[in-house]
């Protein structure tokens, strides 16, 4: 397995981790197969999206009004409650297929870190199998 580390700077982001997950890919010795990405963390998650400019923020913001305005009642810290919410939602699991040690992406499609409780130095976990 190999982990490697991102640093976010601001309370809400998104990051580009495409290229870093690609390059752990073509270091491996797996032309085809399946990248397991796993967050050590429960702030933030993992997912793919277009990243036309602006649409970072807009998933930001769409994703802040889902949650309700209740009393949250997370026991060392209840302002990060929606964190934690937002990142079981989105998830802090990826699976995507690679081939030729690239990954099989659409067009425009990107892997993203979502930050939901930055700015913070992220853990990322890849498992790669295959041929």
């Amino acid at each position: 397995m190999n982990t490697f580390q991102v640093k976010t700077s601001k309370k809400d982001q998104i990051l580009d981790i495409t290229d870093e997950v690609n390059q752990i890919l073509q270091k491996s010795n797996k032309k085809n197969g399946i990248c397991v990405l796993s967050l050590l963390h429960t702030t933030c998650g993992l997912t793919t999206a277009d990243l036309d400019p602006g649409t970072d923020l807009d998933l930001l913001e769409a994703l802040r009004k889902m949650l309700p305005k209740i009393s949250y009642r997370h026991p060392h810290d209840p302002s990060h409650t929606q964190d934690h919410i937002l990142s079981s939602i989105i998830g802090t699991s990826l699976s995507l297929i690679f081939e030729n040690q690239t990954l099989s992406l659409g067009t425009w499609q990107r892997v993203i870190l979502v930050e939901l409780n930055g700015p913070r130095e992220r853990h990322i976990v890849c498992s790669i199998t295959g041929e």
